[in-house]
């Protein structure tokens, strides 16, 4: 079984909506690979399956080499997650909370680096239900981070940033997978594609419809060219 993260003709339905048609794709350790995608292409429900959120109706999901619907507390601390929306409590505020939660590992990064490179010391006397959307990305960020783990996901990590904030977080994300993690990374930004990814997976009504090395997937035209070629027309 190839890469720290395995797809092969994944997927899942709700009612008569299917969210993913197949899907099959690799990442693999100490790279970044990007998804991409409209709105309903699948994307984050099919990292929701790799996180171990939500089951597969068919097909195989492996992270770690582990199915993640059915893995343990061991396999979970390994893998790092930011979600898209959601997943910090809103009446904390965000060193006590970082603080918890590294507690919770072996080997945490401190809390005071990430906070820091993060600027969440900042707003450390805000509660995350006063915060600004980039502000609790930030947060949410550090805490996927805090166990360092063997495979990140981040679904939408820059959304809502402020371009040096968005510039701390590609740091972040380079140097996680320069550490030797494999980091797949759901966006809409091409800028944020062609900054990272080692890889890009694009796709279109629930199917990959490319997948492969940056210059693999252009040929020789703009990444723009390439998406809005395959994806027109297949937003649901």
């Amino acid at each position: 079984m190839a890469g720290a993260v395995h797809v092969r003709e994944l997927r899942r339905s709700f009612g008569a909506t299917v969210a993913v048609d197949g899907a099959s794709w690799d990442a693999d350790a100490g790279t970044v690979t990007a998804l991409l995608g409209p709105n309903g292409a699948g994307k984050t429900t099919t990292v929701e399956c790799l996180e171990g959120l939500q089951r597969p109706d068919a097909g195989v999901v492996r992270v770690l080499g582990a199915d993640p619907w059915r893995s343990g507390a061991e396999h979970r601390a390994r893998v790092g997650v930011m979600l898209q929306e959601g997943g910090l409590p809103t009446t904390s505020r965000p060193l006590p909370l970082l603080r918890h939660l590294a507690d919770l590992y072996r080997d945490p990064v401190p809390v005071a680096d990430l906070a820091g490179r993060l600027g969440i010391e900042s707003f450390a006397g805000t509660t995350v239900r006063r915060m600004s959307g980039g502000q609790r990305q930030r947060v949410a960020l550090a805490a996927a981070l805090l166990p360092r783990p063997d495979v990140l996901f981040l679904d939408e990590p820059t959304a809502g940033l402020d371009p040096h904030a968005r510039l701390a977080v590609w740091d972040l994300v380079r140097a996680e997978a320069a550490r030797g993690a494999c980091v797949v990374v759901t966006t809409h930004s091409f800028e944020e594609a062609q900054r990272l990814a080692d890889r890009v997976v694009i796709m279109a009504a629930g199917r990959v419809v490319a997948d492969g090395t940056l210059d693999e997937v252009r040929g020789g035209r703009t990444l723009e060219d390439v998406y809005f070629a395959l994806t027109t027309g297949a937003a649901r």
